[in-house]
């Protein structure tokens, strides 16, 4: 039964991704599904591709180890989308663009394209693939006991196959099946091991009542409330609302109204991963204290409470949770190879010729990101964790351009830049020193004190002085030009919008506020 529950679960999927993956002759079909997408799939495909393996198997993971509190990237993610829809997306269709660096280019300078451009190649490699990939390979190897990087070779190529042939149509319409079969998995494993483990009151008997409050001392390891406030945010922020593999779905809509309607429909999506995904790690926990740590807590879950046929549901919903953001950080790659480097440098290029190279070099992100994998395990036990540290790192410069890009006119092109390297290098030094001091051991001296700053907290750190840098900067910078900074920074009152479809801003604007009055009484009845 768990054979053929999981082999109808890939022949679903590639039907899906070859059904979709013909006439892609343009970019635009290609790289943004002909820009066709409506409100629902929208929403679906930016939950589906930020729920990867790392998710499932990371976030119980950190539930088993430290109870809730991880769940506060969730509910951040929330407002975050929020403004995605409201202060985001209103500009970023207007420029009429590809790629978030082309979005810079246009609003700064070249310089701010390259960097972009190489800074998310990185960050894909270091965090994207390879942390999904081996998430993939803990639950493979828990459960069947393969080799995990077998595991990831073979679902790099399950993936590959109807990613690059179809482009985005493929994975946007993949990720439906997915996101579902995600969501109905996993609160099927959570409503099983509640009944196991005696509802929610037994729990709380059964786990420290620390487990149950996501606000921390400031300077918590881990989730200093600092942190977990205003840093997620920061995190949220470059994560959501400007990078490359999350806005592309956003992008490939119909018009403005749908795509604000597909990140709201998603930022309600991303209150329930702390009930499906967090508290089972909490419940493996409660059941076997002794066994449940870190990443084995969800493999254990599955293994031991989930009958035959049912536990092949649950591994296809694993294998789900990875094909789809996978699937999105190949396009993405794609896309970014194929506009902000190859078609930069050779601009006569044909839209052929952009879409085959744009499939050739994915290939080789994807070899540099399996050969990282074997370093993961030595910067934390939560893969999870090791994600969003390495993502805090690179985030608050680009979230500080971005959000100063868009809502001051008196932003330059050479505080951009200068934000942008200064803060790059802040985030570079703190990776290189976490290595060095955790995976090789090696005694810093004074630089051990920076190691042990809550790297949220140094993630807001840097944020600020951020903030502060471009400011500066720019009352000492030649003025940018008015005529084009109207068109690539927030105008309020504005609207640039077509083909509403009977979507209103105030029914738009109601469904944001709920969401919003939801996630903050969630917050404080966890505080």
């Amino acid at each position: 039964m768990d054979a053929f529950i999981i082999t109808a679960y890939f022949l679903a999927v590639f039907g899906i991704g070859f059904y979709h993956s013909r006439n892609k002759k343009t970019t635009t079909d290609y790289f943004l599904a002909g820009k066709h997408i409506g409100w629902f799939a929208v929403g679906a495909t930016l939950f589906a591709t930020n729920i990867g393996s790392e998710h499932v198997i990371g976030l119980a993971g950190s539930g088993a180890s430290s109870g809730l509190a991880v769940g506060t990237y969730e509910w951040s993610a929330s407002f975050c989308l929020l403004l995605l829809a409201w202060v985001f997306l209103p500009q970023y269709l207007r420029s009429g663009v590809f790629t978030m660096p082309e979005f810079l280019e246009k609003r700064f300078s070249p310089g701010c394209r390259w960097y972009l451009t190489t800074v998310s190649l990185l960050a894909y490699v270091l965090t994207k693939i390879s942390v999904a990939l081996f998430a993939a390979g803990i639950l493979t190897r828990e459960i069947f006991g393969w080799d995990y990087m077998t595991t990831a070779v073979l679902l790099v190529i399950a993936t590959g196959i109807y990613t690059i042939t179809g482009g985005l149509s493929a994975v946007i319409y993949t990720d439906l099946l997915q996101a579902f079969i995600m969501i109905g998995g996993s609160a099927l494993l959570t409503w099983i091991g509640l009944s196991e483990a005696g509802g929610f009151a037994g729990l709380r008997e059964a786990l420290p009542d620390d487990f149950f409050h996501i606000v921390k001392d400031i300077n918590h390891a881990e989730y200093p409330w600092l942190g977990t406030t205003l840093g997620t945010i920061i995190l949220g922020t470059w994560y959501w609302c400007t990078d490359q593999v999350i806005v592309q779905k956003a992008l490939c809509a119909r018009n403005l109204p749908q795509a604000q309607g597909g990140a709201i429909f998603a930022s309600s999506l991303k209150i329930l991963p702390v009930f499906i995904l967090v508290l089972p790690g909490l419940i493996a926990r409660a059941l076997w204290p002794g066994e449940a740590t870190g990443d084995t807590a969800f493999p254990l879950m599955v293994q031991r409470l989930l009958p035959p046929g049912m536990s092949g549901l649950m591994v296809a919903a694993l294998l789900a949770a990875l094909m789809s953001s996978l699937s999105g950080v190949l396009n993405s790659c794609s896309t970014l190879v194929t506009m902000d480097i190859y078609k930069k440098l050779h601009p006569e290029a044909s839209e052929r010729r952009l879409v085959y190279v744009g499939r050739l070099m994915t290939a080789l992100v994807v070899l540099v990101g399996i050969l990282w994998i074997p370093m993961i395990r030595y910067l934390s036990g939560e893969v999870y964790q090791y994600m969003q540290s390495v993502q805090a790192y690179i985030g608050a410069p680009i979230t500080a351009t971005f959000v100063l890009g868009i809502l001051w006119k008196g932003g330059t092109s050479r505080a951009a830049l200068m934000t942008l390297i200064v803060g790059g290098l802040a985030g570079a030094g703190r990776f290189a020193l976490d290595i060095l001091h955790k995976a090789y051991g090696m005694d810093l001296g004074a630089l051990n004190a920076v190691v042990e700053i809550p790297f949220l907290n140094y993630s807001c750190g840097v944020f600020v002085g951020c903030l502060v840098l471009f400011w500066a900067v720019s009352k000492v910078s030649e003025k940018p030009v008015a005529a084009q900074v109207a068109q690539l920074t927030i105008a309020f009152g504005e609207r640039a919008r077509t083909g509403g479809e009977g979507v209103t801003d105030k029914l738009l604007l109601g469904f944001s506020t709920a969401i919003a009055v939801a996630v903050l009484a969630l917050w404080f009845n966890f505080r």
